[in-house]
């Protein structure tokens, strides 16, 4: 399965490519901070992103950070207007609300994969 992202430790990285340069590089999804990386190779990148993900949750250890970003678990979306007049009547149709609606899409689509 291709991915554009690495895992580790509970982290979430990005793999990104920069074809004139000749380079990968990437960054920490889902944190306050802004931590990146980079290389040449993909075995280079995963090495990079793998220390750049050690170095900084012992940052954030040795100054008492929580190193990921809370999530709310709300969230604003933009679906047009056709799409959201389906849904509204849909749910309707199921008596359930919208946001209940868009939380079963939404497992749906992540239990998926």
């Amino acid at each position: 399965m291709n991915s554009n992202v690495m895992k580790h430790k509970g982290q979430i990285g990005s793999i990104e490519h920069d074809l004139e340069q000749g380079v990968l590089y990437g960054k920490l999804l889902f944190i306050n901070d802004l931590v990146t990386y980079e290389a040449e190779s993909l075995r280079g990148l995963e090495s990079e992103f793998r220390i750049s993900v050690d170095e900084y949750l012992a940052d954030c250890e040795g100054l008492g950070l929580s190193p990921n970003k809370p999530f709310k678990g709300s969230f604003n979306i933009r679906i047009g207007r056709d799409l959201h007049q389906k849904l509204a009547i849909k749910a309707a149709d199921e008596g359930l609300g919208l946001n209940e609606a868009v939380q079963r899409a939404v497992e749906k689509f992540v239990v998926a994969q």
